[in-house]
This record gives C-alpha cells, sequence and structure tokens, in this order.
C-alpha cells in the first residue's frame, strides 16, 4: 500500500517549484490531488505531468491572499473527492529588496496577504473539512527565515515567522481532535522564485551561504513534507523542520 493511498490532498502553490514537487511525489504515494495556483498554465502543467504517470489531479485557480478562493479549493476537494486528509500551504512569493526605511508600503501588504494571511485562510478552511473527515495532516512550508533574519527583506521575514507561530498555535487547538500541523523551513532552493529574478553570481554567492556549499532541491523538501504529512509522523505536531544544508547551525 503507498503511503498516502486514500488521502485527498491540497497543494497551494502547486504551479511550479516545492509545490510541483510536492504535489508530484503525493501523487506517487496515492495521494488524491488538488492543485491551486495563481498561474493557470504552469497548474494545469502539473496536472498534466501527474495523469501522465496515472495519478488523480484537478486544477483550481486560487488567490491565496484571497479567503474566497481559499474556500472555493477546499469546496472543490470535498466535492470531488469526497473528503480532505491532507494539505500543503506552499503558496508564497519573495517581494521587493529593500531595507525596512525604504519598504514599499504596497510591497508590504502584498507579501503579508499572501505569505501569512494565505496560510491562515488556508488553514481556516482546510481545518474545517478534516474535522469532517475524521481528522488531517497540514504543513505550512515557513523557510530559515522564518527563524533568522536577512537584510533587505522585512515583510518575508516577518511573514514567515507569522507561519511558524501560526502553525503552532493552529496545532496546540487541535492536536486532541486528530489534525496535526507542522512547518518546514527550506534553505535557498532552486526554484523559479529564485532563478527568474537572480544573476548566476548572486546564486553563487547563496549557495556559498550554506556549509554543504549548494543549493537545495524541491525534491529535497518534498521527502520531508511527504513524512510530515504521512502516519509514519503520527506523533509529531507543532513542530518545524528545517531543510537547509545546515544554515541554521551557524
Amino acid at each position: 500500500m503507498k503511503t498516502l493511498e486514500n488521502k485527498t490532498a491540497i497543494v497551494t502553490g502547486g504551479g511550479s517549484g516545492i509545490g510541483r514537487a510536492i504535489a508530484k511525489l503525493y501523487a506517487f504515494e496515492g495521494a488524491k490531488l488538488v492543485i491551486s495556483d495563481v498561474d493557470e498554465k504552469g497548474g494545469n502543467e502539473t496536472v498534466a505531468q501527474i495523469k501522465a504517470k496515472g495519478g488523480e489531479a484537478f486544477f483550481v485557480k486560487a488567490d491565496t491572499s484571497k479567503p474566497d478562493d481559499s474556500k472555493n479549493t477546499v469546496d472543490h476537494a470535498v466535492k470531488t473527492f469526497g473528503g480532505l486528509h491532507i494539505a500543503v500551504n506552499n503558496a508564497g512569493i519573495g517581494g521587493p529588496i529593500k531595507y525596512l526605511g525604504e519598504y514599499p508600503i504596497d510591497g508590504w501588504d502584498k507579501v503579508i496577504s499572501i505569505n501569512l494571511s494565505g496560510v491562515f485562510y488556508g488553514l481556516r478552511y482546510q481545518i474545517q473539512a478534516m474535522l469532517s473527515s475524521g481528522g488531517g495532516s497540514i504543513v505550512n512550508i515557513a523557510s530559515i527565515l522564518g527563524r533568522v533574519g536577512t537584510r533587505g527583506s522585512p515583510a518575508y521575514v516577518a511573514a514567515k515567522h507569522g507561519v511558524i507561530g501560526l502553525t503552532e498555535a493552529a496545532a496546540l487547538e487541535y492536536a486532541d481532535q486528530k489534525i496535526r500541523v507542522n512547518s518546514i523551513g527550506p534553505g535557498y532552493i532552486v526554484t523559479p522564485l529564485l532563478t527568474n529574478s537572480l544573476d548566476d553570481a548572486t546564486m553563487k554567492a547563496l549557495a556559498g551561504l550554506h556549509p554543504m556549499g549548494r543549493l537545495g532541491s524541491s525534491e529535497e523538501v518534498a521527502e520531508l513534507a511527504l513524512w510530515l504529512n504521512s502516519d509514519k509522523a503520527s506523533f509529531v505536531t507543532g513542530a518545524y523542520y528545517n531543510v537547509d544544508g545546515g544554515y541554521l547551525a551557524q
């Protein structure tokens, strides 16, 4: 029997990068997938890749910063597959690179609305559906910058710190109702979020920040997300796991 057989899972931001890698791995392990993203093309590509391997998946276009979109995604999952057992709140953006005293107000609002409020909206409706399904497990994708700071990204750092705190609060509230909630802190991962905005020299410099001397892959993050959302992690809730090549050990 596959690890996630007979489970329904939602993955937000599943149109590329870490979200796509998680969705594909979950499908390989037997889950029925609901992929949400603002990127319709990318989301449908993920679904096509899953179906090409014999998996079940469908796409819902959704902006996680809009609570109605989060509710709609959950409603589609329940209507299509009969319930919800697993969720990964992964959608996020990097935002402007500016020091706090010069940080654009609209940039702050956008990062917080997607990276933090978006996770809250997801949890808000996913938990309701999981209670009706008899329990479940949720992974929120935070960051190494949810535990430490960095220069030039105050909104991102604040949002990811908030995701970890929100994870802990949710875990405590629903621990006795068969819902587990955990968070993951990836280091710098080779995803479109980085490759589309940074040059080779900057990518090399980022790799050098990690004791392993390289950037991580989306698949390495997906493996941890699989374990946390499986029954193998049945006594794990309210936890934060970094997958960062040793970054936070420094």
